[in-house]
């Protein structure tokens, strides 16, 4: 049984950075999706970045890119989000999520195994 723990998340003020981490337990295999999402009061749940554990590849939502770093630790069983120029409207719960998978998924649909979520809040 794969299981998702999200750590990292916090308070911080807008032009900020935080690292949320990702760290995966139980049986793993090499094709993994992993992905984080986010979800603001309100609204649903929305993609925000992917990386394939077999090739690295990487997808980002449009608002994030330039700001945003996914990357993973294999040996670690770890993934991160690096966020940096941190603003307002980036404040949500953030969640991991997994799919046993070698393709970038970005639909929420699709996924399978979720973290408990992180709080971000941005001040501004």
């Amino acid at each position: 049984q794969v299981q998702l723990v999200e750590s990292g998340g916090g308070l911080v003020q807008a032009g900020g950075s935080l690292r949320l981490s990702c760290a995966r337990s139980g049986r793993t295999f090499r094709s993994y999706t992993m992905a984080w999402f986010r979800q603001a009061p309100g609204k649903e749940r929305e993609f925000v970045a992917v990386i394939s554990w077999s090739d690295g590849s990487t997808s980002y939502i449009d608002s994030v890119k330039g700001r945003f770093t996914i990357s993973r630790d294999n040996a670690k069983n770890t993934m991160y989000l690096q966020m940096n120029s941190l603003k307002p409207e980036d404040t949500a719960v953030y969640y991991c999520a997994a799919k046993y998978s070698s393709r970038p998924i970005t639909n929420r649909n699709d996924y399978t195994l979720w973290g408990q979520g992180t709080q971000v809040t941005v001040s501004s």
